[in-house]
């Protein structure tokens, strides 16, 4: 997947880990840099309105994130593997990619195993 491309810069490589997150209006998505992999993960706010049980705002979206950023993270890195997916070659998560990652990481903190 060559889209979304990086039109407002280059994700951050290093830093705060949430720095890099920020609102692409052309695209209606959130992105982040996902450094190990030198690629951009998009996540469309469709998949937000899932996960928020609301038509959610640029802010609200960009919230979620930063409090579920180890979860979006996670769930990039699982996709990554699961498909493959090239180094540099930029990917999207879906709202079940994160739901996924936030259920192990509940089960996890209740002392079950995922």
């Amino acid at each position: 997947m060559n889209s979304p491309s990086d039109a407002d810069g280059a994700p951050a490589t290093g830093g705060a880990p949430s720095r890099d997150a920020h609102w692409r209006a052309d695209i209606a998505s959130l992105v982040f840099g996902v450094p190990e992999h030198s690629a951009i993960c998009a996540v469309h706010r469709g998949a937000f309105r899932t996960l928020l049980g609301t038509d959610p705002t640029p802010d609200a979206c960009l919230g979620y994130f930063c409090q579920f950023e180890e979860a979006f993270r996670a769930a990039a890195r699982a996709k990554i593997l699961r498909k493959r997916i090239p180094v540099a070659t930029n990917l999207h998560l879906t709202s079940r990619d994160i739901a996924r990652k936030l259920l192990e990481a509940e089960q996890i903190e209740r002392g079950e195993r995922p």
